[in-house]
């Protein structure tokens, strides 16, 4: 048993529904893929600042947990905003923003450059779009309006740190901090939406509507796309046997799925759901055999997962291509931030948010527990991907964590190259 981080409640639950043989079929091609991928891809490469983020090797925790191969997608660079996010809620900012503006002026050739160039700001500029967030979302949504010229007003529960929310009023967007938890806050932007004419750019989707979160989650396959060119150039350009994913509404994990799939049919990596044991819907609704809620304040230090609702779009990629589902505790979660900026076991420092390490956590207790790295097929030929999807989000909370800056971790992982 190979344990590099201590003491951690796993929970393990197998997916009936998976087939390894299963093709991707119309109904994950209806959620994500085809010419709407085709679409967000070539759009966000153009956007300023684009470029993809890094692939880090891991190759010190990989001999001391006992695989071949650990590698990090670090998404704490993307756009400047910390986070994967940036790709979704932006990009569905904008598609809402050109069908609105296509059915006001009767066009249907407008682009995103149209945006960018301040065109039609007359007219944007009297649009409202909102959501509901944790963090990033809201700070991706609120960096899409001002970045293309409309209004923007975000919800938050009372579990978001003030520091998170400060992020998001740095890019103009009006914030409201609601009572209760997550899903509750999704609720009550949707209802003020209603009452208001505001344009919702929600990352989870339900019951009469689904277009948006589409829109979303192509965004999010970009990182995906990414991520599989840069292993097939790296040096042994040898694909994943496994991708652990953290949870959330399941948006993340879904487009990651949906795209390898896509992509690579029956030779696709095996795919892992992680998520906080506080907040664990799609392990919930893994067991149930149907999406379900959990109920409570879903506090969670994972807070960019701390949802009770899965995302019914993420469900039809998930239930049928997901081979399992985990929970992991927030300790664990912790242990595994500071193991990435210590550069433990000599792999170069890593800056990661609480949220981005629940894919490495669930990874490492599972080859820790003899049960679980079995049912996974998980041994010394394995080769793991995971998303580290948010940098230091909340730099304050980071501090506390790790007890040094993430500039401080920055500049040990930067000597640290500078040595190799």
């Amino acid at each position: 048993m190979n344990r590099t981080i201590p003491n951690v409640r796993l929970q393990y639950a197998p997916n009936p529904a998976f087939d390894p043989a299963a093709p991707y079929g119309q109904r994950q091609l209806d959620v994500l893929g085809g010419a709407a991928y085709e679409r967000a891809q070539a759009q966000i490469r153009r956007w300023p600042g684009y470029q993809p983020t890094p692939l880090r090797d891991l190759p010190g925790l990989a001999r001391a947990a006992g695989v071949a191969a650990i590698r990090y997608k670090d998404e704490g660079g993307r756009f400047g905003l910390g986070s994967f996010k940036a790709l979704g809620g932006a990009y569905a900012v904008s598609r809402q923003l050109l069908r609105e503006l296509s059915a006001r002026l009767g066009r249907d050739d407008l682009s995103v450059d149209d945006l960018l160039s301040g065109r039609y700001r007359e007219l944007t500029q009297a649009m409202t779009v909102t959501c509901a967030t944790d963090g990033n979302h809201g700070r991706s949504v609120a960096w899409g309006a001002q970045r293309f010229g409309c209004q923007c007003v975000i919800y938050i529960h009372a579990a978001v740190s003030e520091g998170r929310k400060r992020a998001i009023e740095q890019y103009g967007a009006q914030v409201v901090r609601t009572a209760g938890n997550y899903d509750d806050s999704v609720r009550q932007a949707a209802e003020d939406a209603a009452r208001l004419g505001r344009y919702v750019v929600s990352d989870t989707s339900y019951p009469g509507y689904m277009e948006v979160p589409k829109d979303v989650m192509q965004g999010y396959a970009v990182m995906a796309d990414e991520a599989l060119r840069q292993l097939r150039e790296s040096g042994d350009g040898e694909l994943p046997t496994h991708v652990f994913l953290q949870g959330g509404v399941g948006g993340l994990a879904a487009a990651v799925c949906a795209h390898f799939w896509e992509q690579l049919g029956a030779r696709r990596p095996r795919f892992i759901v992680v998520e906080p044991d506080k907040a664990a819907c799609l392990y919930e609704s893994a067991r149930a055999g149907k999406p379900v809620a959990v109920h409570g304040d879903l506090d969670t230090v994972m807070a960019g997962l701390a949802c009770g609702e899965v995302s019914l779009l993420a469900w039809e990629v998930l239930h049928p291509g997901a081979q399992a589902f985990l929970t992991v505790d927030d300790e664990a979660a912790l242990e595994t931030v500071r193991l990435l900026a210590g550069g433990k076991y000599g792999d170069a420092p890593i800056v990661a948010g609480e949220s981005a390490v629940a894919g490495l956590t669930g990874c490492l207790a599972a080859l820790a527990d003899p049960a679980a790295r079995d049912a996974l097929g998980l041994g010394a030929g394995s080769r793991v991907l995971v998303f580290g999807s948010e940098g230091a989000t909340d730099p304050e909370l980071y501090q506390r964590i790790v007890g040094k800056s993430a500039a401080e971790v920055e500049a040990a992982a930067e000597a640290a190259a500078s040595r190799r």
